[in-house]
């Protein structure tokens, strides 16, 4: 995906097909619709991240343990 400063497609056909006024409700279905659209695509692309690089339990276990915060020394 890339960001751009016009509409994109996806854009153009949501304002396309919702020209109309939708309940609260139907607003929400969507929502929830387009969201776990999003977040199964980022399931799969994490699923074959870790096939890729045979990351398993161990790895997600030394992860849990790594503190990556910047340290900060005293003036």
């Amino acid at each position: 995906m890339r960001r751009t400063s016009k509409l994109t497609n996806l854009q153009l056909e949501l304002l396309k097909i919702f020209s109309f006024d939708l309940s609260d409700e139907q607003l929400q279905e969507i929502k929830v619709l387009l969201s776990k659209h999003f977040a199964d695509k980022i399931t799969a692309e994490m699923g074959n991240l870790f096939d890729s690089n045979g990351w398993g339990e161990e790895q997600i276990e030394q992860w849990s343990k790594e503190h990556m915060r910047t340290e900060y020394k005293d003036k």
